[in-house]
């Protein structure tokens, strides 16, 4: 193992410290050693091509001028991408939905990062999975189940 040096602003620090309190990590390089791992996965996935599956995460004002008919518009438009959704009323004004996606990873980022920018929602993430095309399930050939 390499032992390296690290300068983190006191702010920055605090907050790494937060998260080991809140987690029970031993030390700070175990809780950096995770955190340097979740970039290099969230990278790698930024960058992948290929096919993913993936949940997308978005929370919004439902009163939001045209906001839903823009965003039933939009999935409209990309119903090969969608499988399913999930509708749930938070509050009086909002709203969150959990869609997952399967696709080409870059359809799938382009489409989910249109659906986090519409205007009117307020927050929104996506979580891509890369799956081996090897592995994915194609209805072209004869497949029976029992």
């Amino acid at each position: 193992m390499q032992r390296v040096t690290l300068s983190l602003d006191d702010d920055l620090l605090a907050e790494v410290d937060a998260l080991i309190q809140t987690r029970g990590y031993q030390n700070r390089s175990e809780a950096v050693r995770d955190l340097v791992r979740a970039g290099l996965q969230d990278a790698a996935t930024t960058s992948a091509s290929g096919p993913c599956i993936a949940a997308l995460f978005y929370i919004y004002d439902h009163e939001a001028r045209e906001l839903s008919r823009r965003l039933t518009r939009t999935f409209h438009d990309h119903h090969d991408l969608s499988l399913t959704s999930l509708h749930v009323h938070l509050d009086h004004g909002s709203c969150l939905e959990v869609s997952l996606l399967k696709g080409e990873t870059q359809h799938v980022r382009t489409f989910a990062d249109k659906v986090i920018t519409e205007r009117g929602v307020r927050h929104g993430q996506v979580i891509v999975v890369p799956v081996d095309p090897d592995e994915t399930h194609s209805h072209q050939h004869p497949h029976h189940h029992d």
